[in-house]
C-alpha cells in the first residue's frame, strides 16, 4: 500500500485526444490518459528491485528507462487516469513477484519401469513388422 502511494507521486501524466467512444465529444477533448513511470531515476525503488523491474519488462521500457502505460476505455480524463494508475501499479506489483526457484527431482520408480516397459513395447511392435517380406 505504502509502495502504490510512493509510485502514483512519481508518475507523470500526458494527455490526448481519444479515438475511442464519444461521438462528436472526442474531437473536443483530450480523454486518452498516458502515465510515465521513471524507472531509472525513481526514489521509490532499491536497485535491486529495479533491475528486475528492468529485466521483466523490457517490453514496456522504452529506451530512456520510462515505463508507459496508455488508457482510453473510457470518456472522462479523469476515470481514464485511474484506470491508467491502477495498470501501473499492477505492471510493476506483478514485475517485482520474484520467479521460483526449480527444484530439480528425478522420476519416481514406478514412472522409470512405464517407460522402460513402453519403450519394450514400442521396439517389440516394430521388430514384429520387419519380418515378412521375403
Amino acid at each position: 500500500m505504502i509502495l502504490e502511494e510512493s509510485i502514483k507521486k512519481e508518475l507523470v501524466f500526458k494527455t490526448s485526444r481519444n479515438s475511442g467512444p464519444g461521438g462528436q465529444h472526442v474531437n473536443k477533448t483530450s480523454s486518452r490518459v498516458e502515465a510515465v513511470f521513471d524507472l531509472i531515476n525513481s526514489k521509490v525503488l532499491d536497485d535491486e528491485q529495479k533491475e528486475l523491474l528492468r529485466f521483466k519488462l523490457e517490453s514496456h521500457i522504452d529506451s530512456k528507462g520510462l515505463i508507459h502505460v496508455v488508457s482510453s476505455e473510457h470518456r472522462s480524463q479523469l476515470r481514464n487516469k485511474s484506470a491508467a494508475i491502477l495498470k501501473m501499479i499492477d505492471l510493476i506489483r506483478t514485475g517485482l513477484i520474484k520467479p521460483k526457484k526449480r527444484k530439480v527431482s528425478k522420476p519416481s520408480k514406478s514412472a522409470i519401469e512405464r517407460r522402460l516397459k513402453q519403450k519394450k513395447l514400442t521396439s517389440q511392435k516394430k521388430q514384429n513388422r520387419k519380418g515378412g517380406f521375403d
